[in-house]
């Protein structure tokens, strides 16, 4: 079993950088290891990222991919062979390649960027049984579920087996601490928005951009699933009573269920020209984005779901774009003073709030400044500072134990 040495005074590894492996589905695009690439620029750290293959997702099958040269990462990454990945919560690593990797790598501390109650969180815990290494799992469940078995089971194994938990939001973590989960090793943070990624785009660039995309300013976008939950009927009903008279176009990116709908509720009202419904990859939504003069986080809580953090809110702040959003879920504390939190499910409430957001250019430049000023605690350099101290205190709470 893998020890560590340790100098005189006992607090820090002997001629050593403190090793890190984290692993997760999300980061086979090259994008999502924007903050973990950070943490990796920290000297005292040595970081592994670890994700499938091959993944399949709504884009199709995505194979992992390659850290971007111009980036000069410090990042090493792994690919591990994985089964069933189009179902979240069952999706299967090689069982062998993961056990390899675990204990052949000397870690001091794994991050299973999966969710404890699905199955890759409990096969991460699993491999751990030989290891000495810390473990610790981020989840953003922020409703308070009992888990079906074997979900339940899964859930239970990894949480007696961690030494720490990530929670990636207020209500997460509120939600965790009243099912039982241990406060002292929990730690609230977010998810991260790369600032050299999403900026805000020059007016000239704008101009561009939208004209690229065939729509008229101002421009109403909306980035996510296109589902009940997140609120597209409530954007349709929203518009409608916005009206045709009032100039808008409105740019939807992301798929899903509720795309046919509409597609024909654009068709009937005649504005096929000023509604687009787009699959853009994660490297166009910068571009897509910045161009836009207001997005739309209309998100519904249910029994079962509320929003669990709203990453295209700091994206849209990140663009300089006003924002307003629900108050389901985690967005009303994402969203602070630096946009407006509306009513759920009063599209009335929601127009007049368009109306008034797109018919003011100095409303619009407050809500972007406010925004763009909010958004640099969400910052990946700012976020993986978090990350940086957080592993830094399991490696050295593992220590303490062994």
């Amino acid at each position: 079993m893998y020890r560590h040495a340790f100098d005189a005074d006992g607090r820090k590894p002997l001629n050593r950088r403190i090793r890190i492996l984290t692993i997760g589905h999300s980061y086979v695009v090259a994008e999502n290891r924007a903050l973990v690439r950070e943490v990796a620029r920290d000297a005292e750290l040595d970081v592994t990222v670890a994700a499938p293959a091959v993944f399949r997702s709504g884009l199709g099958p995505i194979e992992l991919q390659p850290e971007p040269p111009a980036l000069k990462s410090n990042l090493k990454l792994k690919a591990l062979g994985a089964r069933f990945t189009q179902w979240t919560q069952v999706f299967a690593y090689d069982r062998r390649g993961l056990a390899m990797l675990i204990e052949e790598g000397g870690f001091d501390v794994v991050h299973a960027w999966e969710e404890p109650y699905i199955y890759a969180g409990y096969q991460i815990a699993r491999a751990m049984a030989n290891s000495d290494a810390a473990l610790c799992f981020r989840t953003a469940q922020n409703i308070d579920k009992r888990y079906p078995f074997p979900f339940s089971h899964f859930e239970r194994a990894v949480r007696e087996r961690a030494q720490g938990w990530i929670a990636g939001g207020n209500l997460v973590f509120e939600s965790m601490i009243r099912r039982g989960y241990p406060k002292e090793r929990g730690r609230m943070m977010t998810l991260a928005v790369d600032l050299d990624a999403f900026k805000p785009l020059a007016p000239e660039r704008k101009q561009t951009v939208a004209r690229d995309i065939g729509l008229r300013p101002p421009i109403v976008a909306y980035v996510g699933r296109l589902t009940h939950a997140k609120g597209i009927d409530l954007m349709m009903r929203a518009m409608d009573a916005v009206g045709g008279s009032t100039p808008w176009s409105l740019l939807v990116m992301g798929a899903g269920p509720m795309e046919g709908n509409l597609r024909r509720w654009a068709a009937a009202r005649g504005w096929s020209d000023r509604v687009q419904v787009r699959l853009a990859p994660h490297r166009d939504v910068p571009a897509y984005l910045g161009a836009a003069d207001l997005m739309l986080a209309p998100s519904q809580s249910g029994p079962r779901w509320r929003e669990q953090f709203g990453r295209m809110v700091i994206e849209a702040f990140a663009c300089g774009v006003p924002v307003l959003g629900s108050e389901s879920g985690e967005i009303p504390y994402v969203i602070g003073e630096a946009g407006k939190v509306l009513p759920e499910n009063d599209a009335g409430i929601w127009a007049k709030a368009i109306v008034e957001v797109i018919g003011s250019a100095e409303l619009r430049v407050a809500m972007a400044r406010r925004g763009f000023e909010r958004v640099q605690a969400y910052s990946v350099a700012a976020v993986a500072q978090q990350y940086s101290a957080y592993y830094r205190e399991l490696a050295d709470r593992r220590r303490l134990a062994a």
